[in-house]
């Protein structure tokens, strides 16, 4: 049996995605800048591949061994498997973005929830 990502709201599943791979992205909600992270879903939980951030600012500097590319500076934070994330949703902020397979779309379009509300991401078989 594969393993897939799984979206709860509490504890009901609302969306379960097949995905080995995914890419969360977000904007600060204060400094209105982009930070993205790629995971890995494998049997002992959530992997954090790598991080990028556009900038820096309010607690969200860049560690001292990322690397500029671009307009990001990107790393591999060092932390070991989650067996889930849950991430806060507000409604004042733009929704977190998920991207599967090349597709992003925020957490409200692929379950069909309203702009507030925490959603826990698991993996699941």
């Amino acid at each position: 049996m594969s393993l897939a990502l799984c979206l709860l709201l509490g504890s009901q599943l609302v969306q379960r995605l097949e995905a080995k791979d995914f890419t969360l992205a977000w904007r600060h909600s204060i400094e209105k800048i982009e930070w993205q992270e790629d995971w890995r879903i494998e049997a002992d939980g959530l992997h954090l591949i790598a991080a990028r951030v556009q900038g820096s600012g309010a607690g969200m500097d860049p560690p001292a061994d990322a690397v500029r590319r671009g307009d990001w500076w990107e790393y591999v934070p060092a932390l070991a498997p989650q067996q889930h994330l849950t991430l806060a949703r507000s409604g004042l902020v733009p929704d977190y973005r998920l991207c599967v397979a090349g597709g992003c779309r925020t957490l409200g379009e692929i379950a069909g929830l309203p702009p507030e509300g925490a959603v826990t991401l698991t993996p699941c078989e």
